[in-house]
């Protein structure tokens, strides 16, 4: 038999959990907050890269290392469809694109993905946001979107 004051526990938590649930959903589908997957690969790879897929989608391949990222500059055309996926090659980094809402970890032995849309020129700075050591400061990239 459960108690009074177990069973309010109980309670609150289940709506605290659909409060969050709600707020997920809400944030994928109205807000396009773009959550980052975790996919399984047989070899990492080594080396940053860009592959065009077709005239708007690329895929870029971040390799994020003490304290780097590869590739340290990215050019695109406007409107471009970009899959992002990036791995470590020592140690935890972070990976943010400042104001697209991207915000990843970069883990040795994982390989993440996410996707974005670059509708407007602009030049998108990549940021180390977890403290990978001394040099972590001066860990950035850039995305240029300038042309058509």
């Amino acid at each position: 038999m459960l108690d009074k004051f177990e069973g309010r526990i109980i309670f609150y938590t289940g709506i605290l959990l659909s409060i969050f649930l709600v707020g997920l959903i809400y944030a994928v589908t109205e807000r396009n907050v773009n959550v980052p997957s975790c996919i399984p690969y047989d070899k990492p790879f080594t080396q940053g890269r860009i592959v065009q897929i077709d005239s708007n989608t690329y895929q870029v391949f971040y390799m994020a290392k003490m304290w780097a990222f590869d590739p340290a500059e990215v050019r695109l055309p406007v409107g471009s469809k970009v899959d992002f996926y990036l791995t470590s090659g020592d140690v935890v980094h972070g990976f943010m694109i400042n104001t697209k809402n991207i915000n990843m970890a970069a883990i040795p032995g994982a390989l993440n993905k996410t996707s974005a849309t670059f509708d407007k020129p602009d030049i998108y700075r990549v940021t180390c946001n977890e403290y990978c050591g001394a040099g972590h400061q001066s860990m950035q990239s850039e995305i240029i979107v300038n042309y058509k």
